[in-house]
């Protein structure tokens, strides 16, 4: 695992080969907010994280619930039980193999069948969560979150945007890492997404699979407009 600071933003990255993931740890005055869960061998390495940083994880926020951000969830919670787990209602129920169809198109991805974590809140737009401001980003997933931290203006967007094999719009194929554009249910809805995330003009952004972003606007946009030109 390699560990990268920013501000108040500590990205985790592990690094399977061809598949590289990252998680996020967001330091509060009282405690740490994990943003996604990463793979189901991470537990270990997350929670040593924390010990180094020196506050206690208190809240887990999923920004949607494919196997590689929720991977490590039932075994986190089991070493945090007082930690409160957070997603999407949307996202819970695919979980939940309620829904199999959204929008009259098929759910796409590895939804993992075994988790046994139930969350004790459902994030809706608008929601913060310690200083993080709740934006609903639907397209990779039909519940999808992204999350605006307003101290410092790091955006991160679970699988909304790719760093990994370059800047792309969730559904706009990179060769280099095609896999979150194959697992993407709605790419026109994932286009407007991102539009509504660039709005927010993000200092940082921090993404599922990349490295960490600065001053991404301009990258953001260049990569939309390429998004749009593919989705004609």
């Amino acid at each position: 695992m390699r560990i990268h600071k920013q501000n108040n933003l500590y990205q985790l990255s592990f690094m399977p080969r061809l598949f590289p993931v990252n998680c996020y740890l967001v330091e509060e005055e009282d405690g740490l907010t994990l943003v996604d869960a990463a793979l189901a061998s991470s537990a270990s390495s997350i929670l040593s994280a924390a010990r180094t940083i020196g506050k206690p994880i208190t809240k887990i926020v999923l920004t949607h619930a494919h196997s590689d951000h929720i991977g490590a969830l039932d075994n986190l919670k089991e070493a945090l039980p007082d930690a409160e787990v957070m997603l999407s209602q949307m996202e819970w129920d695919i979980l939940q193999n309620e829904t199999k169809m959204e929008a009259g198109l098929p759910i796409k991805g590895g939804y993992p069948k075994n988790i046994k974590t139930r969350p004790e809140r459902f994030l809706s737009e608008g929601d913060h969560v310690g200083s993080l401001e709740v934006i609903a980003a639907p397209g990779h997933t039909p519940g999808m979150l992204a999350l605006f931290d307003h101290r410092d203006g790091a955006l991160l967007v679970g699988d909304a945007f790719q760093l990994r094999g370059g800047i792309a719009v969730s559904g706009d194929l990179r060769w280099q890492f095609p896999f979150p554009s194959w697992a993407t249910w709605n790419k026109e809805i994932s286009i407007q997404s991102a539009k509504k995330l660039a709005d927010l003009e993000p200092t940082i952004l921090a993404v599922g699979h990349g490295d960490l972003l600065h001053e991404p606007l301009t990258s953001m946009k260049q990569a939309i407009l390429r998004a749009e030109k593919g989705a004609r």
